[in-house]
């Protein structure tokens, strides 16, 4: 299993998720993921089978393709990095944000005339430089990861377009990175917290988040449908069940307005009352 997996590894994700794997490859690598894939009929790429996936998953799709062509305003220093780590980490690129959600979170940003972010889960940074490049150059994005190489990669890419400055990022557990802010006494201070990590403690995060964003503040949970293993009887991993406990949670949470919605991976937005 995981030499199949090593090997795959090695692979253009693009390729991988769209056009290229075998059947018996997908499976294994669905297996060791969490997801779930099919094909559609009359085409011969695997499709992940919850409702929405990221658009570099599934380029060919006509929907897919509509969509980042009719809307999609990207930069160019932005889709360079995007590139640059689907081709560098290959199957790792899915831990990424995909480019129309977090233009969407730009939407957010400048709805709240956001100053002060978190991102949960940064990667190569993404979405931390689009939000850097969305906020004003006084503002600040704590950026919160384990795995030093993937943020370090991206950080040439944050250097180019002057913002590095700006991003604040914590090598550590999440959980200890939000605990520091709060001893810090930060609580109710930011704007807008992306989670988008560690879903088996997504609830954790959720909680914290509350405690350091400021009334009317956004907090957005990312991968609330964890590929339709939310839904789905059988399935009881870990990652599993700390989404839909989240899910649960947030659904029944007074202390604030919600709505999930089918972007991507399915995305909560819950605003703090």
């Amino acid at each position: 299993m995981m030499s199949l997996l090593s090997s795959l590894l090695t692979c253009d994700l693009t390729s991988f998720a769209c056009a290229v794997c075998t059947g018996a490859a997908v499976a294994a690598l669905g297996m060791f993921a969490g997801y779930k894939f099919t094909t559609r009929k009359g085409q011969d790429e695997p499709w992940i089978t919850s409702n929405k996936q990221k658009s570099f998953m599934c380029e060919n799709d006509p929907e897919t393709k509509y969509l980042i062509e009719h809307s999609l305003r990207e930069h160019p220093i932005l889709a360079d990095l995007r590139k640059a780590t689907i081709k560098t980490f290959k199957a790792e690129a899915f831990m990424m944000c995909p480019p129309e959600e977090c233009q969407f979170f730009t939407l957010l940003l400048k709805m709240l005339n956001a100053r002060k972010v978190i991102e949960i889960g940064t990667f190569t940074g993404y979405n931390a430089l689009s939000m850097a490049l969305t906020i004003p150059s006084d503002g600040k994005v704590v950026a919160c990861d384990i795995e030093r190489r993937f943020a370090d990669f991206g950080r040439n890419y944050w250097k180019k377009l002057g913002v590095d400055g700006m991003i604040d990022l914590r090598i550590q557990p999440a959980l200890n990175t939000l605990d520091d802010l709060l001893r810090a006494g930060e609580a109710g201070t930011f704007d807008f917290i992306f989670v988008d990590a560690d879903k088996e403690v997504m609830v954790e995060y959720y909680e914290k988040s509350l405690q350091l964003l400021r009334k009317g503040g956004i907090v957005a949970l990312d991968n609330v449908m964890w590929y339709g293993t939310v839904y789905d009887p059988t399935n009881d991993t870990a990652f599993t069940r700390g989404t839909r406990a989240v899910n649960e949670v947030v659904k029944k949470d007074s202390r604030v307005d919600i709505s999930m919605l089918l972007i991507a991976d399915g995305v909560t937005l819950a605003r703090k009352k």
